[in-house]
């Protein structure tokens, strides 16, 4: 395969340096991507960048993913218009620990493959180094004229950021430059890869590796990722979307990609996924012909679900969601932990209810009518049990004066109410 037509075709090359794709069909490469472990957790902004360190290996080339445990001690002033906080070492290390194991799905690190993919850490060679020493090594080969001109230093300078710009984060593209030089010295690296606002940082490496060492160096950007009403991708309102099932469970991480636009499945089935361009483009045909049917957008879900998680989470997330869209079983209901629970049923009406009341059994029609108020009147939920339109926990009701008790309770906490086809209640004992 080979990596730069593979990148073009799925839409990931927004820049690329002269001589990248004769190198690449030349010779097996060390290409690297540079990742901030400010959280202990990637999130679906990263994945791009991720996506194309998996994508070289599969084309035989040798992937390196940096984790800036020196720089991120610093923070990127590129697309920021604040200066972030600065990480103690402790948390550093933990948020390193994290990010391998989330890169581990992703990448093969531990083969006898000559292009396994390998871990390194910019804080190794860079925590005894002085201060003195880089002013010296590094500071005096590139000029104070050339970083200035650099866009995310324009950027913060020209008033998007009110404290302006800090010398520590203008030193961030040299220490970025001397990263580059040191694995193109160390591990014959030749080529960065970024997100199209690392550009800047980038050149600044393949610059110093050419005044330094009079080495050739390369470079290639994928676009920053958005969706199609330009807004930005990844963000929720209820924050970002991450890789950690802690912080984003797997049911949340399915729905996300199962309800993104027509417009942006076609486009990031190609970006998130290894599904070859043949089956993509019949995909795309199919959701053409019956786009109700919603086939690229189920099949994105899947497929980048089983990735990050597991084809096991992919089933609990699509049981899940057949628990509020489709005929799911009581069996399935009971079958969720509380945080899927919870997530499913985000946006019902809930209730809280007396749990002592149902240690002895409480009548289902007092229980919905007084002690919750899912149904107006006793007599309209009389009528909706006979109708058969009244269950519990997604059994139907056999008698609007059946006895609740703390039998009853999913999770040892919570009711689960559904008034008609659509209507569902959470109630929860306290």
């Amino acid at each position: 395969m080979n990596f730069v037509e593979e990148l073009k075709w799925r839409g990931m090359i927004h820049t690329m340096m002269p001589g990248t794709e004769e190198l690449l069909a030349k010779e097996m490469v060390t290409a690297y991507l540079g990742i901030d472990p400010t959280a202990d957790s990637l999130h679906i902004g990263h994945l791009c960048g991720v996506m194309m360190l998996r994508h070289l290996q599969r084309c035989g080339h040798k992937p390196l993913a940096l984790i800036g445990g020196a720089t991120g001690m610093i923070g990127d002033p590129s697309g920021k218009s604040a200066e972030r906080n600065l990480l103690n070492e402790e948390t550093l290390r933990h948020n390193v620990a994290c990010i391998k194991k989330q890169l581990s799905k992703f990448l093969d690190f531990d083969s006898e493959a000559e292009n396994k993919a390998e871990l390194v850490n910019n804080y190794d060679w860079m925590k005894n180094y002085t201060f003195l020493d880089f002013a010296r090594e590094i500071g005096k080969h590139i000029t104070v004229n050339y970083m200035m001109a650099k866009d995310s230093v324009q950027k913060r300078l020209n008033g998007e950021a009110r404290d302006g710009l800090s010398f520590t984060e203008f030193t961030y593209q040299l220490l970025q430059g001397y990263d580059f030089l040191y694995l193109w010295e160390n591990k014959n690296c030749r080529l960065q890869l970024g997100g199209s606002d690392q550009w800047g940082n980038i050149t600044t490496g393949t610059e110093l590796i050419r005044r330094t060492k009079g080495g050739e160096a390369f470079a290639l950007t994928c676009p920053l990722i958005t969706k199609a009403d330009g807004g930005k991708f990844g963000k929720t309102e209820s924050g970002n979307i991450w890789l950690d099932p802690n912080y984003t469970s797997p049911y949340k991480f399915y729905q996300f990609w199962l309800n993104v636009t027509d417009e942006d499945a076609a486009r990031y089935i190609k970006i998130f996924t290894t599904i070859s361009r043949e089956e993509v483009e019949a995909l795309i045909a199919e959701h053409a012909e019956a786009p109700h049917l919603r086939l690229l957008q189920k099949r994105l879900a899947k497929e980048v679900t089983i990735m990050v998680h597991s084809e096991a989470e992919y089933n609990a997330a699509v049981e899940a969601s057949n628990i509020l869209f489709g005929n799911a079983t009581s069996e399935a209901l009971h079958k969720l932990d509380e945080a899927t629970l919870l997530a499913v049923f985000e946006g019902v009406p809930q209730f809280e209810i007396d749990k002592a009341q149902l240690e002895t059994g409480v009548k289902a029609v007092d229980l919905f009518v007084e002690g919750a108020a899912v149904f107006p009147s006793k007599g309209e939920m009389r009528k909706l049990v006979q109708g058969g339109g009244v269950s519990l926990n997604k059994e139907k009701l056999g008698a609007f004066d059946q006895l609740v008790t703390t039998a009853d309770l999913l999770n040892g906490k919570y009711l689960l109410v559904q008034r008609g086809k659509k209507n569902y209640y959470l109630l929860i004992a306290k």
